[in-house]
């Protein structure tokens, strides 16, 4: 499993945050340290790390639930759901294939991107295989987050708290 500090240095967390952490600090503590002394942005990026990735894209779905999407971005959360109730190759394919149809990177797209990044290749099958990095999914689910809390811009940054608030129950306490 990976540590709290390996994920904020894998994540490349700003200075100010990773001096608000300590060695050995479990994963919910860390990010809630993180949101009191006001890095939200730093919470986003080592939540949507330290949790399972199958855990990140269930998150992003439910962060959509209650907003009004285009059409693309509910086809691309569909995809995600799909993924998530069933975890398999051709969900998360299907997905890939969805972000890479998609050039206006919208936020269905990066969603489906979460999705395809999870496991698996990034090539068709097939092909040599070529793992996504395993930080992939977490970059794109801070793309999501980004994205729905600018759908209000007055509220950006309480937003994004509220979104990381959401999930934090998830991580471990100890």
């Amino acid at each position: 499993m990976l540590t709290v500090m390996q994920g904020a240095l894998d994540m490349e967390l700003s200075a100010p945050a990773l001096g608000c952490l300590q060695s050995g600090m479990a994963p919910r503590p860390a990010v809630r340290t993180l949101l009191d002394r006001g890095h939200s942005f730093d919470a986003l990026k080592l939540i949507a790390r330290l949790l399972p990735k199958v855990y990140v894209v269930a998150w992003l779905c439910d962060c959509t639930r209650d907003i009004p999407l285009e059409w693309n971005d509910r086809a691309g959360v569909a995809l995600a759901n799909a993924w998530v109730r069933e975890p398999n190759e051709t969900h998360r394919y299907a997905a890939l294939n969805f972000w890479t149809a998609d050039p206006k990177r919208t936020l269905g797209a990066w969603l489906a991107a979460a999705t395809g990044w999870s496991g698996g290749s990034l090539t068709p099958p097939g092909a040599a295989e070529v793992p996504p990095p395993d930080k992939m999914t977490a970059l794109a689910a801070m793309a999501v987050i980004n994205k729905l809390s600018m759908l209000d811009s007055a509220t950006f940054e309480s937003r994004r708290e509220a979104f990381v608030e959401r999930v934090i129950h998830l991580l471990p306490n100890a």
